[in-house]
């Protein structure tokens, strides 16, 4: 058994994945194995992989079937006591492992264990992640990790450690969830454990702003069930306040692209209180000018300038 394993989903990331396993290589505290799985990639990313020849990387193939099966499938192979997640173009600081191996050392009964990072919105410029009611130094147990998971979310893939032992007693990844399959386990096992964080930014999240967001791309998204979680909300309040931001991300980004139907079955069951103003005007906004916002909003993120809705 080693320490951590290292699950890293990889599909067409050749451009990436090379830096993504060199700073893995890098890590101080080195008792892991790095397992990649290959999803259907149609690039050289895998002979990339192969490439470093070290006996701790190991790489299973698949037909392409999206991140969650890849995940579980990396899960299924795994030999560690914990499980670390690297998406094929993040990059994580030599110290990130021995940060979150020193977490999990001193608070041993946590569900998740968190590192901090920084969010590249563009070449030359980041974001840094705040989160209500914990400061930059504090580093322990969250006291109210729905409340405090935003603006930004703890539980960022790429810097965050699980036991093996509760991803299985969860379920995994929900196979035909296509987005947003992240927050529905970290959901699932922040409502019965704790969450512990560090203070020490260790890792880089490389935003990707795909190229052209369309109707047929959000159409075709496949979402968590919220209905899961309707008792926990009725017994947590910051549950409640916490998934409504994501039934309004995700109804709002429906009716931006014509599906009022979809936009509608998400907004219904947001509390009254949680539609801001700023919201409620967006959604009396003909959808052709929201299409344009988004667009312009994506160009200005690309030159690092960024802003959200919901603040």
């Amino acid at each position: 058994m080693v320490f951590f394993s290292i699950v890293i989903p990889l599909f067409n990331k050749a451009n990436h994945v090379e830096n993504t396993i060199k700073s893995i290589l890098s890590q101080t505290f080195i008792d892991y194995e790095i397992i990649v799985i290959n999803d259907g990639s149609t690039d050289n990313g895998e002979a990339l992989v192969r490439g470093f020849n070290d006996d701790r990387i190991q790489v299973y193939n698949q037909e392409n079937q999206g991140v969650s099966v890849a995940r579980n499938l990396g899960i299924e192979k795994s030999k560690g006591k914990l499980i670390a997640f690297m998406d094929a173009d993040d990059f994580w600081f030599p110290d990130h492992l021995q940060e979150l191996a020193n977490l999990f050392q001193a608070f041993p009964d946590c569900g998740i264990y968190c590192s901090r990072h920084k969010i590249r919105i563009s070449k030359k410029h980041f974001k840094i992640p705040v989160y209500n009611g914990i400061n930059e130094s504090f580093r322990g147990i969250v006291s109210d990790y729905f409340f405090s998971n935003r603006p930004f979310r703890i539980t960022w893939t790429s810097s965050l450690a699980i036991s093996k032992e509760i991803i299985e007693k969860n379920g995994g990844f929900t196979s035909n969830v296509t987005n947003g399959q992240d927050l529905e386990l970290w959901t699932k096992i922040g409502i019965k454990y704790p969450v512990a964080i560090t203070n020490k930014t260790t890792a880089i999240y490389n935003f990707n702003i795909p190229n052209s967001i369309t109707k047929n791309h959000v159409n075709s998204m496949k979402l968590m069930d919220f209905e899961q979680f309707k008792q926990s909300e009725k017994e947590n309040t910051s549950l409640k306040n916490f998934l409504d931001l994501y039934r309004i991300e995700y109804g709002l980004r429906y009716y931006i692209f014509g599906n009022k139907e979809k936009a509608n079955f998400y907004l219904k069951d947001v509390a009254p209180q949680n539609i801001s103003l700023k919201i409620q005007l967006l959604l009396k906004i003909p959808s052709v000018f929201l299409r344009l916002f988004l667009k312009s909003k994506n160009t200005l993120k690309r030159i690092g300038f960024d802003f959200s809705i919901y603040d």
